[in-house]
Parts: structure tokens; sequence; C-alpha cells
């Protein structure tokens, strides 16, 4: 039986990046004969210190965990056939293990966002000079092949290494599934809820449709309600609105009491590499998305068939406005976007593509 090993930075069901991109595939790469291992370096205890500001002697202490770790991985590496690095496999500046591993059997490397590119968490600032984004390009260079997000990615990694496939980041439809009724899941008739989804990383992005949303509370008052899932310190006194944690056992619940999904980014070389996500798992809902036109938002998304695009705060209160004002309409490209998804994003639509990409490197 073909063992693959799976070498990232967090534990299973924590990283939505991992969740989304190989970790819900593993049941189907299991029923297809494959043996699959996770090694992982950040574990429950460690991540609040390791995103945090200070925790210094922490932080210390998972950075040497994690090397001893990838040591140990390399002394087995050849109890495996496929070695599978999603973003990078250690949080340092060095592709020291990858090209170690790649000199021994293949390498996939899967990535989903721009991360050539200099970007720090504000918890890790002063740890900067231990970054360094150009060994994406490194690591792109060795490996066996290549999965890449989106077409812009895969621009980029064909630079480095002629075996690039897109696989889009997908949904679970099985596990997703829309709500029946409009307003069942707020129970709050003729009030819509217009929602955003992310993390304390990504919250920054909502700031750019911000005044957008104010001339929609404005407009409508008590008409519309607002919220915010991923970062619980968010408080916006204008829209009366605090965000929530994110939850793995609530996701789908705390999603579906949304009416309107939105995705508001600015545009910059960061931005075209995002993978759309948070705008499909509105649509794997049937919730309406509204995105700004950035990087796979404009493949994702056909305007007026299911989904909207805006770019100007005038275009956001335009769209937002028709969807709130027209129930039919939100049923209708909700239904749209859902179809769109389970077409093209989801498990069942990718994973006979992902399956045979594995298999293929066995032979």
């Amino acid at each position: 039986m073909p063992k693959i090993l799976f070498a990232d930075l967090h534990r299973a069901n924590r990283s939505g990046s991992q969740r989304f991109r190989y970790e819900q595939y593993i049941p189907y790469l299991t029923q297809n004969g494959f043996e699959c291992h996770h090694s992982f370096l950040i574990n429950e205890a460690d991540d609040k210190a390791f995103y945090a500001a200070g925790h210094y002697g922490h932080k210390a202490w998972i950075l040497t965990k994690s090397i001893l770790i990838r040591l140990q991985d390399w002394w087995r590496i050849q109890d495996y056939d496929i070695v599978f690095v999603q973003r990078e496999a250690l949080m340092l500046g060095t592709a020291f293990f990858e090209k170690m591993y790649a000199k021994n059997i293949p390498l996939v490397f899967d990535f989903d966002d721009a991360i050539w590119l200099d970007v720090i968490s504000e918890g890790n600032k002063k740890f900067s000079f231990l970054k360094n984004a150009a060994k994406t390009n490194e690591i792109i260079a060795v490996a066996k092949m290549i999965f890449a997000g989106n077409d812009y990615l895969a621009h980029h990694a064909k630079q480095f290494n002629d075996n690039v496939k897109i696989i889009p980041t997908t949904v679970d439809t099985d596990k997703f599934l829309p709500k029946t009724t409009v307003n069942e899941a707020n129970g709050k008739k003729g009030v819509v809820e217009i929602g955003w989804t992310g993390s304390f990383s990504t919250i920054e992005h909502l700031r750019f449709g911000i005044e957008a949303l104010y001339r929609i509370k404005g407009k409508y008052k008590n008409k519309v309600t607002f919220k915010v899932i991923g970062d619980k310190n968010f408080i916006d006194p204008q829209l009366q609105v605090q965000g929530i944690a994110w939850q793995a056992a609530t996701e789908v619940q705390d999603l579906s009491s949304i009416d309107i999904g939105i995705m508001p980014l600015p545009d910059d070389q960061w931005t075209r590499g995002k993978c759309g996500f948070k705008g499909l798992t509105y649509m794997s809902l049937a919730i309406p998305a509204v995105m700004s036109p950035v990087g796979m938002n404009t493949s994702i998304i056909e305007e007026g068939q299911n989904g909207y695009l805006a770019d100007s705060t005038e275009e956001w209160v335009e769209k937002l406005s028709l969807l709130i004002e027209n129930p039919d309409l939100r049923q209708q490209i909700g239904q749209a976007g859902r179809q769109t998804v389970q077409n093209h994003y989801s498990i069942t639509s990718q994973k006979d593509n992902y399956l045979r990409h594995f298999q293929s490197l066995l032979y």
C-alpha cells in the first residue's frame, strides 16, 4: 500500500488552508489504496502563544521542537512513497527539509496564496528576520508536482517548475447544505442579515467594504443586521455588530443565518493570489455572494447569474440593495451559486482528478 506523509504546520481541522486543500480528501485517498500519515508542528497548547505577541520562551521551544520533528521525518522519509507539503514544512526561512525530502521521494507542494511575498503576522513581526518568502520558489523548483489554487499562482509556479496542476480550493457540499427557506435560520421575518467570515488575520479586508455597509445601515435601518465570523474582538457600534469566534463544530450553523455573504478585498499582489474561498462557502450554502473583482473571484462569479462583483462603494451599495429588496432574487442567485460550487469547486467535482495526480507519481 503506497504511503503519503503530509507535512505542515497545524494539527488536523485547525487550518482552513489545510482542511479545504487536502484534509477533506484523505478519506477518498484512503479508500483508493493510500495510507496517509500527518506530521504537524503546532499543537493546541502551542497555538495561542505562537500567534500572539511576546511568549518568546514558548516560541523558542516550539521552534526547537519543530526542527526535531522534521529531523525525525527526514530519518523515516524512505518509508514513504510521496511527501506532501502544504505551504511550508517549517516556519523558518529555509527550504532545507523540503529539499532533503525531494532527494529521496517525490515531493508534492501545495499552495493557495501568494506566499512568495513577505507577509508577517502582527504577533511575529520581531521575528521577521527568520522568515524568507523567497524559499517558496526554491521549494517549487525541487518539487515533483505542484498543486496551485488558481491561474495566478500557477503562472508564478511555472517559472520554476513545468509540472503544475491547478487544484481549486473545494467545499464539502455534503456538509455545507443550504437552509431550505429564506430567513429560516435567523427567524427574523423581513430582516436581512449581511455576513462576513474569515479570521483575525483577514479581518482587515472587511474594512474595504465598511463604508458601503455604513451606507446600507443608514438606508435600511433596522431592516438589516450584520454578522462577522472569525474575529471575536471585532466591534463596530455603527453597524451594531460584535464578531464571533470561528468554531468548526458550529461553522455551518453560524453561516446559515446569513442572507447575503460579502467578500471585499483590496487589489494587490497578495489578494490576486486568493482562491475565493469565502465566496465559495457562502455559495455552497445557497447564500448569494457579493465579492470584489479581484483575482479568482472574477472566474467564480458570472455577474448577475450566480453572484455579484462590486468594486467601488457605489457598486457595493447598488448590488447589496438589489439583493436586500428582492428575496426571490436572493434565492435564485443563491441556488445558482450552489450549483457552481457543486459543478466546479466541490470535493465531488475534484476528487478523481486529485487522486489521479497522486497515482501518476507512483509509476
